[in-house]
């Protein structure tokens, strides 16, 4: 059995996955890492944690959802023994707002905590937004102490890890919302263009495009990994990502 690591969004928790992680057959195991809600650590902290929990006696595949992204890209840098594939979930390599980068020491005033979830709905699900969506977003968000929050704001407006993307040797898929408004396009434009074996597949969704559209997101997934797994991988079978890209 394959297993599928998960490597959660902004929040952490692991919360926000549960709907695309119970899309899997029972072929996939799925575990889904979380990282600490109370104690504030910066990207190669929380790396860290996500190494600790990686298979060491079975094949793999790495999911790292938007915040993530630059921690898969680094440990998929690495080669560990046992990785088969990646996928970036409205992901990036570099800060994806290079215009917010020179606000990152005011990150430190921002009152995560005091302000509502109801002001980032609009950015991380737009129209696609509902009562269900928005409560198990506010309970995410609420379980992180505010100290946390701004460290991860910090830390993804200065993420930079493109110069690792040339190390990866495995495939990619990259799975881009066409309403995303927090990653734009460049950011799956660049992570194609170090890493020829890439697919990029577009979805109708927001930035929380595991969240509204699980089902099939999970369905994407477990194509590219059966492709994977059943051949000699996306290198011999697809071309770069401009002649790959799927829309669903």
């Amino acid at each position: 059995m394959t297993t599928l690591v998960l490597l959660p969004g902004f929040d952490g928790t692991g919360l926000l996955l549960a709907g695309f992680a119970t899309a899997f057959g029972p072929d996939v195991e799925i575990a889904v890492i979380s990282y600490p809600t109370d104690k504030p650590l910066g990207y190669a902290g929380l790396e860290s944690i996500a190494r600790r929990h990686l298979p060491s006696n079975r094949p793999f595949f790495l999911l790292g959802e938007s915040f993530s992204g630059p921690i898969a890209v680094s440990i998929a840098a690495s080669r560990p023994p046992g990785l088969l594939g990646v996928i970036l979930c409205c992901s990036f390599a570099r800060n994806p707002m290079p215009h917010l980068a020179a606000a990152r020491p005011l990150v430190r005033f921002f009152p995560f905590g005091v302000v509502p979830v109801s002001w980032f709905s609009p950015l991380l699900l737009g129209r696609f937004s509902s009562p269900a969506l928005h409560s198990t977003l506010a309970g995410a968000v609420a379980s992180v102490v505010p100290a946390v929050l701004r460290e991860r704001a910090r830390d993804a407006l200065t993420a930079d890890v493109s110069a690792l993307l040339s190390r990866i040797e495995v495939p990619i898929l990259y799975l881009r919302a066409s309403e995303d408004r927090v990653v734009s396009k460049s950011a799956s434009d660049l992570i194609a263009s170090q890493v020829p074996d890439t697919r990029v597949v577009d979805f109708t969704a927001p930035h929380l495009l595991l969240q509204v559209v699980p089902a099939a997101a999970a369905s994407a997934v477990s194509a590219f990994m059966r492709l994977v797994t059943s051949g000699p991988g996306l290198a011999a079978n697809a071309q770069r990502v401009d002649q790959t890209t799927d829309r669903v």
